[in-house]
């Protein structure tokens, strides 16, 4: 499993017009792309990575302040372009693998008592956001 964690001073995914997960806070936009063989071990690596980095303000967590976070499936993050001009997409789990652990992840933020807010898993989203920072951590495990 991948994440691309970013700061954000503020956040939105809109899907067909329709803003369907923002904040106006510090907080974080994490992407998250799932890979074969990834299951409940690396669900639990990401979750607890994503809510106990010290990466906002004052070297605080986004448990220390209750940060808002949004969750976006990424798939493209398992881009194989080592050959061609055309990127694989084979490194990544297919939807009906991948979309119960992006969920999984989304629970176990919340489970923390974390504010989550997520896209829409295979659609298309507009994600915009100001990185605050710049601040972009891969997580891999």
């Amino acid at each position: 499993m991948r994440a691309v964690l970013q700061r954000a001073r503020n956040a939105s995914v809109t899907v067909d017009g329709e803003v369907v997960s923002s904040f106006t806070d510090q907080g974080l936009v994490v992407l998250v792309g799932v890979t074969h063989g990834d299951g409940q071990a690396e669900v639990d690596t990401i979750v607890r990575k994503v809510a106990e980095l010290r990466v906002l303000d004052d070297e605080k967590s986004a448990s220390d302040v209750n940060a808002p976070i949004i969750v976006v499936s990424q798939f493209t993050l398992y881009a194989d372009v080592k050959k061609g001009r055309r990127p694989s997409w084979n490194g990544a789990a297919k939807g009906d693998v991948a979309e119960p652990l992006v969920a999984a992840v989304v629970d176990g933020l919340r489970a923390r008592n974390l504010t989550v807010g997520t896209g829409v898993f295979g659609a298309h989203m507009d994600v915009a956001f100001t990185n605050d920072g710049p601040v972009t951590i891969l997580l891999e495990t």
